[in-house]
């Protein structure tokens, strides 16, 4: 029920690098960790970059946002000098960018697709459709996650033989009939609102069960005992990559 990586850097580095990087991407792997999450949203000219916020302030100086920037200019705007003076000019990277640089170190890939509000069946289609473009054989097989349904359904369309987790921040009492719907493979959720008794009700459906985000070891071995399979984590300096 979950062939994928146990333990997942969350948008690359953690907290240890500018989120959704190259160089983040990189301080994950500096750690050991062959496994990420990112967030995937389009420029205005349908262009696949990573970025969390669809708008510009916290990680990206600036006004406006992703949806009104083309993929040229967002691709030169600096990610880096937020988080500190030894990351200015690391630029926004593109999807593309940042699949292959996970393809040429062996890095499994678990890609949040996080639309821009009203383009959510679009970027479900285009993230779909350069994954498959991109896909390089032996390389390990991505895992697309969103708490958008829509964007899944979209990508469940374009691309079925991807696999798909639904995230939830609470769990909705119907969540069953959203995961059959998605032929989903996995429920992914904030480990917060996470019971015992809930992951045990998802484990014997037959789902795999992936919480975020999760930052002392004490937490994961918790959560490990009432079944979930995995975890993302912003301490990768705390939580091995191995644990």
């Amino acid at each position: 029920m979950w062939p994928y990586p146990k333990v997942i850097a969350h948008r690359g580095g953690g907290t240890l690098a500018p989120e959704n990087t190259i160089a983040a991407m990189q301080c994950g792997l500096d750690f050991g960790y062959r496994a990420v999450e990112f967030d995937v949203m389009l420029s205005m000219d349908g262009v696949p970059v990573l970025m969390h916020d669809p708008l510009f302030g916290r990680t990206v100086r600036g006004e406006g946002g992703v949806a009104t920037t083309s993929a040229a200019r967002l691709l030169e705007m600096d990610a880096g000098s937020w988080y500190s003076e030894s990351f200015i000019g690391e630029k926004v990277p593109s999807y593309e960018q940042v699949v292959r640089f996970c393809q040429q170190h062996d890095i499994w890939m678990n890609v949040e697709i996080k639309p821009v509000p009203g383009f959510e069946q679009e970027t479900g289609r285009v993230v779909a459709q350069l994954t498959q473009a991109l896909h390089v054989e032996g390389a390990p097989a991505p895992l697309f996650s969103s708490f958008s349904f829509e964007a899944l359904a979209s990508a469940q369309k374009q691309a079925p033989e991807i696999a798909r987790g639904l995230l939830f921040d609470e769990i909705p009492a119907d969540w069953l009939s959203r995961l059959q719907q998605l032929a989903a493979v996995a429920l992914h959720c904030n480990h917060k609102h996470l019971s015992p008794a809930l992951a045990q009700q998802i484990k014997q459906a037959g789902y795999g069960l992936l919480c975020y985000t999760v930052n002392t070891p004490e937490r994961a071995l918790e959560i490990r005992n009432w079944g979930v399979d995995a975890f993302c984590t912003d301490k990768i300096n705390l939580i091995p990559a191995d644990f």
